[in-house]
């Protein structure tokens, strides 16, 4: 049964960081591509960032680009979220998915796999 743990979620002010963890089981996931997605309260769920599970292939969203590193540890079957430089814009659940690596990384329908998500709050 394959799942997704996410952790690392918290309260942080704004310009804070908080590092958030993807811990994957239950398959072997060196095909596929881990990705991160936010919803806001009373907003649609947005893409964030995405890796492959080898960490060839990185893509961000423009609203986190600079400011949010996405990395692998394969040893650990985990995948990270580093987020710098917090905004309260930022303040959302957090998700991480799992897909075939095979493109369309921002699409979440492509997604098989969830997450139960992990809450990260910005305060100004």
């Amino acid at each position: 049964q394959v799942q997704l743990v996410e952790s690392g979620g918290g309260l942080v002010q704004a310009g804070g960081s908080l590092r958030l963890s993807c811990a994957a089981s239950g398959r072997t996931f060196s095909s596929y591509a881990i990705g991160w997605f936010r919803q806001a309260p009373g907003k649609e769920r947005e893409f964030v960032a995405v890796i492959t599970w080898s960490g060839g292939i990185t893509y961000y969203a423009d609203s986190v680009k600079g400011r949010f590193t996405i990395s692998t540890d394969n040893a650990m079957n985990t995948v990270y979220l580093q987020m710098n430089s917090l905004k309260p814009e930022d303040t959302a659940g957090y998700y991480c998915a799992a897909k075939v690596y095979s493109g369309g990384y921002q699409i979440e329908t492509l997604y098989k796999y969830w997450g139960q998500g992990t809450q990260v709050t910005v305060s100004s």
